[in-house]
């Protein structure tokens, strides 16, 4: 009986891995200390600043660095002192790095790689950036910060935004200016800060920030800041809605957003009024449908203390309790 010694077909090969392997191609980027050449490891550990780099090429070539550092108003007369890059090098490197107080800057002296592509010399102490932000006015460091704020957000408002304004308790530690025990979700009894923010929604781009002491946390200590923000900004620049919290949801800030002619939206609280509203509205049958499982229905009140009739908005939807409960009845 022969033999068939023919080629047989080779067997086809399987499906390609679902993810595939990274490039080793080196890649460049173009930084204050000139070219550097980044090689991936897939065998090494994941670091948090191995992407900096690129990060300081984008500051390099928008030259945003390089204005932020010029326009600092921090000056030095001591021939010893460290120079005005340095120090803001170094509070930039800690903020990428995720640090939270100065103590945390010392880490950033074991790195040789990182301060020279952002072309600084040395990376300075904890003391001396507190020492060198003691020297700035505070009215001049604020308009500092704001303008170069404002380069990189403004020309994105000539689009429909929407303006989140919310407030932020930070718990302090030590002795601080205006660290005041007050209202704390999170550390009951410790002094803290308040930070009112207004921000683009949806987006972690932020428009204007106020530190305050931490009984300052109410929406009547935000609301300067906020309709002065509003004020400066152009008709074709200010946003299409103003949203925030039940703690916004007041006759003063209702009443400076209408006299503005500024959409808002305000949660309510659940006073008398607004508890005897919804009664009402759940008695009717005119509820429309308004997407992911809401119903809404349309409505005007007039609390005590409002200056007007106001148009309100009162959503429900069944939750998985009232759904248990119908079935056990059933």
């Amino acid at each position: 009986m022969a033999t068939n010694r023919g080629v047989f077909p080779v067997l086809p090969a399987g499906e390609q891995p679902a993810v595939e392997r990274a490039s080793a191609e080196t890649s460049v980027a173009d930084t204050f200390a000139g070219r550097v050449h980044v090689e991936w490891d897939d065998a090494a550990r994941v670091t948090p600043l191995g992407q900096l780099p690129f990060f300081i090429e984008y500051l390099k070539q928008g030259g945003l660095f390089d204005g932020w550092v010029s326009g600092c108003p921090l000056y030095f007369s001591s021939p010893n002192a460290p120079s005005k890059r340095d120090v803001l090098g170094t509070v930039l490197l800690s903020v990428l790095a995720g640090h939270w107080r100065y103590a945390h800057m010392t880490t950033l002296r074991c790195d040789p790689v990182n301060p020279p592509l952002l072309g600084m010399r040395k990376v300075v102490s904890e003391d001396a950036v507190r020492r060198g932000f003691d020297k700035i006015d505070e009215d001049a460091g604020l308009s500092w910060l704001q303008e170069h704020l404002d380069y990189c957000i403004r020309p994105l408002l000539s689009e429909p935004w929407i303006l989140d304004a919310d407030t932020t308790v930070k718990p302090l530690y030590g002795h601080q200016e205006g660290a005041v025990v007050s209202y704390n979700p999170h550390k009951p009894g410790r002094p803290s800060h308040s930070y009112h923010c207004y921000m683009l929604a949806n987006l972690r781009l932020v428009l204007a920030v106020e530190v305050q002491a931490g009984n300052h946390h109410t929406s009547k200590h935000s609301a300067p800041g906020l309709w002065r923000l509003l004020d400066g900004l152009s008709p074709t620049e200010r946003p299409t809605l103003l949203r925030g919290d039940a703690g916004w949801g007041n006759e003063p800030i209702m009443w400076e957003a209408e006299q503005r002619g500024q959409p808002y939206l305000f949660k309510l609280r659940l006073t008398n009024g607004v508890k005897r509203a919804v009664e009402r509205a759940m008695h009717t049958q005119d509820w429309h449908d308004a997407g992911a499982g809401w119903q809404g229905k349309e409505g005007e009140l007039r609390l005590q203390g409002w200056s007007r009739q106001r148009r309100i908005v009162i959503l429900r939807r069944r939750t998985e309790a009232f759904a248990g409960a119908c079935r056990a009845r059933c």
